[in-house]
């Protein structure tokens, strides 16, 4: 039986990555049980796995009194003081129990707990092992496609990908390897929903933690983010280190580093800009590609009037508002943009009126 336990706890260690520890007290409480049934439910037994050998060793609790009532928890000195010289009133003795016979017991028993308990005991450990990886970019490998969800594997653990949380070009193939931002894990009744995305800023943000180093030794320092998924993102950087350039350390030499970002959100924009704590030039510069030719910012209200070359305001506007859109919610500043022409006619207006 000791040799059969060990392998089956071996193998469940293995295979499920639960510690041997939990899987032995799990199994000592169950073969408790187990024990209790075969042998009288009224005696108060213990059961110990030697985590070695995988030895069982079943004993009786007693505490020792000079007159029982209760037997099932106390036992008469004058009945162990042979055994148990050195014990007194008041103290706890085990009495060890033959096992005899157990052994075909304790198999099935185990196997039964393994096949019912040890679902539970990986949950928690899933929980755990990816706990800390909360706000990290994370590599699975995609296992299937079925109802709305990429199913794939992460360190050896099951996981959901919503289709609805990758990217529009994105259609991934069995065994390969995807990229994706670790949102958040939640403790269920059905065990951690682990939440995973492509389309949200952190996963941008993380790319670029990965290929930037001097992101992640604080050098450079991302002051905000604005992302339409698929479509373009708006970053914001700057640098502690008057000699290093934020946006070029991001980029890199010959565009190395942002091309592999973009690879691998398949070619969305990327518009990397310096910070500057100056509205205007901050407003200017987050309107990237547009030239700016001038920019009034009311801070009270924390409105801008942005003013573009004719030819340039289509740039300035984007794509169904897009560029506006994402230099608004990069800069926090709600903007308004029109074009040298229109700025021309409203001068015009007010020399009239005066």
């Amino acid at each position: 039986m000791s040799k059969e336990l060990c392998n089956l706890i071996t193998q469940i260690s293995k295979e499920k990555g639960i510690p041997k520890d939990s899987i032995i007290k799990l199994l000592e409480s169950a073969l408790t049980i187990a024990a209790k049934k075969k042998y009288s439910s009224n005696q108060n037994i213990s059961l110990h796995i030697d985590p070695t050998t995988c030895s069982l060793q079943a004993f009786e609790i007693k505490r020792v009194v000079d007159q029982v009532v209760n037997k099932r928890e106390e036992i008469a000195l004058k009945d162990i003081q042979a055994a148990y010289p050195d014990k007194t009133v008041g103290d706890t003795i085990m009495i060890p129990i033959s096992l005899e016979d157990f052994g075909r017991i304790a198999a099935q028993t185990a196997k039964q707990v393994l096949l019912q308990k040890v679902r539970e005991i990986e949950k928690n450990v899933i929980y755990d092992e990816l706990k800390d990886k909360i706000g990290q970019i994370v590599n699975i490998t995609i296992i299937r496609r079925e109802k709305g969800f990429y199913y794939g594997s992460l360190r050896n653990f099951e996981v959901m990908l919503a289709q609805n949380q990758t990217l529009i070009n994105d259609n991934f193939k069995r065994d390969e390897v995807v990229k994706a931002y670790l949102v958040d894990i939640r403790k269920t009744s059905k065990g951690p929903q682990i939440l995973l995305s492509r389309t949200c800023p952190e996963f941008v943000l993380g790319l670029l933690k990965l290929e930037v180093p001097e992101i992640n030794d604080n050098i450079v320092v991302v002051k905000g983010i604005a992302r339409e998924p698929s479509e373009r993102t708006k970053i914001a950087v700057m640098s502690n280190d008057p000699s290093i350039d934020p946006v070029g350390a991001c980029v890199g030499m010959k565009g190395t580093r942002i091309q592999s970002i973009v690879r691998e959100l398949r070619g969305e924009r990327i518009d990397i800009v310096a910070w500057s704590s100056d509205p205007r030039v901050y407003i200017a510069r987050a309107l990237t590609p547009a030239s700016v030719n001038m920019v009034g910012v009311n801070e009270e209200e924390k409105t801008a009037m942005v003013v573009v070359n004719d030819d340039q305001l289509s740039i300035a506007i984007g794509k169904r508002g897009q560029n506006i859109k994402l230099a608004s919610k990069l800069t926090g500043w709600d903007i308004d943009i029109i074009s040298e022409s229109e700025y021309s006619k409203i001068k015009i207006e007010d020399i009239e009126k005066a």
